[in-house]
């Protein structure tokens, strides 16, 4: 069972995702995220990148549905997302494939690193909204060299998906959460 740290963190996401604000997400919920996420550089119609992050999106959509809506009605509430968390602990390799895509998307000039705009502008399309980013990229920075390695951003994204240490950085990576 998620514990409180993981679902106030959570709740954040689940925010993020619910598209229309009902406390409830559906399919078109994660199709506007889709169209979200397709504002980034390189994620245009037609491309590649544009496919993958589709793909991803939907297949966590469809996962999540499949794990989560208990009642079956085609939703799931914020009770039923976490019931999905549960499992994430026992798939890291689905986790860190996700980061994988996400990193592509967020690495606008292709440089294989993600700088603190990139990463703002992350933060921001994942939320839908500006996001008060000071101080957090520094934490997120491992190494200190000013940017995020694809190994580095791996890591973050697993934490942030998985952990249970509100002291581990990747729990910052889409933002502080809310006091």
């Amino acid at each position: 069972m998620a514990s409180a740290f993981q679902e106030r963190k959570l709740t954040e996401m689940f925010a993020a995702f619910d598209a229309d604000g009902d406390g409830r997400l559906r399919e078109e919920d994660f199709r506007a995220l889709v169209a979200r996420w397709s504002e980034l550089p390189g994620v245009g119609a037609g491309t590649e990148l544009r496919a993958r992050v589709e793909a991803l999106l939907m297949g966590w959509w469809a996962a999540l549905l499949e794990v989560g809506d208990t009642d079956g009605d085609g939703a799931v509430d914020l009770g039923e997302l976490l019931l999905l968390v549960d499992r994430l602990p026992a798939m890291v390799a689905d986790v860190t494939a996700t980061a994988e895509t996400v990193f592509d998307a967020v690495d606008a000039d292709g440089d294989g690193r993600i700088s603190p705009e990139e990463h703002r502008h992350l933060v921001e399309t994942w939320n839908g909204r500006s996001v008060n980013m000071t101080g957090v990229f520094e934490l997120l920075d491992l190494n200190g060299d000013g940017y995020l390695s694809r190994e580095e951003f791996a890591l973050l994204w697993r934490q942030f998906w998985i952990s249970d240490d509100p002291a581990e950085p990747g729990n910052l990576l889409c933002g502080r959460l809310a006091a």
